[in-house]
């Protein structure tokens, strides 16, 4: 990948922040017709992969969701989302979002969209891709990623590069804002515990734990600059430096330090092992119980890519590639 192409990457990357997103009430698709819990189907699942094929989406394909049927991709360049068959690559529609799409995640019915460069999030039925509302965040808040806690949808704003960041709270039913918290500068990734909020803080080189119900800040632990954000069960992991980072998450210590790529960004579980993204193009494969690297996957086909999101669908691993590409890779 070019000089120039990374390094003004690495800017956009740095600026900007992508949140996670699930529920509705009486859901009409997807996990939610299965009495199994969404953020538990991938431990019903145990295979082995390798690189299996390359789909086509839209341009500049960064964060991911799985909606228990379909995968929905933020295309950056392209002021949209895919929506994706996982067995099959087949596109299924391709739907507008906002400005600069960045995040993804899904709330059992609807699938909702940070959009970096709007100070907004797009909130589309997954059924058919109807938009159902763009709901204003603060301004400046270069939203980067996404989280649902059962009842809200938490937004994380990066705030390109002003002392402070923060997360904003919204109900899933209506987008109604309901509140914004300060955090330190450049967060850059969130997930949700059942319990908790983990917010990865990079510019403070911190993970914050969130109380959902007020946005309380419960406990930072020093971590170093930290950029994705999983939860595995019982842990959380962050991508750092080089590394992955294991946190317990009823105990907030942290459980050890994993070697993962050079630059390693997105990051999933698929029931037993942690996936990596490493911008550099590798994907790493560790096994969640003790962090050991089980395999490293190149993917070399595509010169434009700089791999950034993570999603498991239950059966694969997808990843996109980021940057000026149009791929996302199969596991």
């Amino acid at each position: 990948m070019p000089n120039h192409i990374r390094a003004a990457l690495s800017v956009v990357l740095s600026v900007f922040t992508s949140l996670v997103v699930v529920g509705q009430v009486t859901p009409e698709i997807g996990v939610t017709q299965s009495p199994r819990n969404p953020q538990q189907i991938a431990t019903l699942h145990w295979y082995d992969a390798n690189l299996t094929t390359t789909f086509t989406v839209g341009r500049g394909p960064m964060g991911m969701a799985f909606d228990g049927t379909n995968l929905w991709i933020a295309n950056f360049f392209g002021n949209n989302v895919t929506k994706l068959e996982p067995s099959t690559g087949k596109v299924l529609g391709k739907f507008a979002a906002g400005n600069a799409p960045w995040a993804v995640c899904f709330d059992g019915a609807n699938v909702w969209v940070a959009n970096i460069l709007g100070d907004n999030v797009t909130k589309l039925r997954a059924s058919d891709g109807k938009v159902l509302g763009t709901f204003k965040l603060p301004f400046g808040a270069t939203p980067f990623a996404i989280a649902f806690d059962g009842a809200n949808i938490w937004v994380v704003n990066n705030g390109f590069g002003q002392p402070n960041g923060s997360v904003s709270k919204l109900r899933a039913t209506e987008g109604e804002l309901r509140g914004t918290c300060q955090l330190g500068r450049s967060p850059t990734g969130i997930a949700f515990d059942g319990i908790s909020l983990w917010i990865a803080i990079a510019g403070a080189g911190t993970v914050a734990k969130l109380r959902p119900s007020d946005g309380q800040m419960l406990r930072t632990i020093k971590v170093g600059s930290c950029y994705g954000v999983a939860f595995d069960g019982a842990n959380i992991w962050l991508t750092a430096n080089r590394t992955v980072i294991k946190v317990r998450a009823a105990t907030s210590s942290v459980l050890g330090t994993f070697p993962a790529g050079r630059e390693p960004h997105g990051l999933a579980f698929d029931g037993a092992n942690i996936w990596v993204a490493d911008s550099f193009n590798s994907v790493t494969k560790l096994r969640a119980s003790d962090g050991k690297v089980l395999a490293t996957f190149d993917v070399k086909d595509d010169p434009n890519a700089s791999l950034e999101g993570v999603a498991f669908d239950g059966s694969n691993v997808g990843v996109s590639h980021g940057g000026p590409s149009q791929l996302v890779s199969k596991f």
